[in-house]
Order: structure tokens, then sequence, then C-alpha cells
């Protein structure tokens, strides 16, 4: 269990959180909740209704749909905020790979965040924008791949 310097401290090197101003990220993080997870626990799946965020503090996540992982996570790292703004279903499973500590912002909490500063939602569209780029970096790599293994047949 972090105290709260220990929180507000790890809440200011959250990438999304950091052009925030101190007081405000003193309140968000007093608001957030702290969860554990063991092992090779499920924190959400494919498809399920969310409306939270989480940031790993210790442990480690993979992000994946099935059996094929798409990122694995550290501290720091966020998770789930998609569903936040679209109130879509979960686009992908999200499983500990070890004993996992995290923070979890609701939906409500988040936007009264953005209310009081609308800096956070900017932060959140580059993460968001981060994610996308590398997932279609990713997506490309394996398409060459493939046509290279192609033509290596051939």
């Amino acid at each position: 269990m972090l105290t709260s310097v220990e929180r507000l401290l790890f809440v200011r090197g959250v990438p999304i959180f950091k052009e925030l101003r101190d007081d405000f990220l003193v309140r968000l993080a007093s608001v957030m909740d702290e969860l554990s997870f063991p092992k090779d626990y499920t924190i959400f799946t494919e498809g399920q209704e969310g409306r939270s965020l989480y940031i790993v503090v210790s442990g480690e996540v993979r992000v994946h749909i099935g059996n094929r992982d798409l990122a694995r996570l550290q501290q720091g790292a966020c998770f789930g905020e998609m569903s936040l703004f679209d109130a879509e279903p979960r686009s992908a499973s999200v499983t500990t790979t070890e004993p996992c500590e995290s923070l979890v912002l609701t939906q409500q909490q988040l936007y009264d965040a953005i209310d009081e500063t609308p800096g956070i939602a900017i932060n959140i569209i580059r993460l968001l924008s981060r994610r996308t780029r590398e997932l279609n970096r990713k997506l490309n790599e394996a398409e060459n791949a493939a046509k290279n293994r192609e033509s290596a047949q051939v």
C-alpha cells in the first residue's frame, strides 16, 4: 500500500499526468483506488464493459487477444483507457504475468478531472495516438515478414 506522498510521487511520473499541476495531482492521486492482483489473474477480458483506467504500480501485465500478445506493460504504464471514452467493450484482455499492484481511475473521476484540467485529455489523446502508431508498426512488420517468407519459398 502506497502512502499519500508515495502515491503522489508515483502519479507525477505517469506519462498522461506529467504536465498536470501538483495541487491537481494530489486530488487525483487521493481518489484512486489501489488494487492487488495475483500472478496469472485476468483483470478484464476482451468484450467486457469497462469504465476504468489502470496504472501499473508494480509487476507486469500482458495485453492480449486470445493467445496473441499485443503488449507487456510495467511500472507507470496505463491500460484500459479506451473504454473510458468510447463506451465500447474492452478491445483486449489484460492478465498479470506476476503479482501486480495497480491504481484505478474510474470514468467519473476522470471526467471530473478533465473538467478541472483539460490538459489531461490532451495527454490521453497522445497516449492513444502512440499506441495506435505502435500497433500499426507491428502490423506492418508482421506483414513484411510474411511477404519475405513467401518470397523465400518461391
